[in-house]
């Protein structure tokens, strides 16, 4: 079952890599590198709107396909960081 956060965070790949096409066949586990759907500078946008968004901040040590690949794994990485900030 997809979570608000990750509905959320699916909303935002769709509408600002896919131009909010395709976004059915996105599955949450889907590596959104291998799918060809984020480079180096969507990671970077991505990052920049996690940070607005939720408050949160993303080190560099934080970039990695564990914490970014992935709707699921960007919606935990999110969730770690605002339980971290309470």
């Amino acid at each position: 079952m997809t979570s608000p956060l990750e509905r959320e965070i699916r909303d935002f790949i769709v509408d600002n890599f896919l131009f909010g096409e395709g976004g059915d066949r996105l599955t949450d586990g889907e590596s959104l590198v291998e799918a060809g759907l984020i480079d180096s500078m969507g990671v970077a946008e991505l990052v920049a709107w996690l940070e607005t968004r939720y408050g949160i901040g993303v080190a560099d040590d934080e970039l990695v396909p564990d914490n970014l690949d992935s709707i699921a794994r960007i919606a935990a990485f999110v969730g770690r960081k605002r339980a971290a900030a309470a």
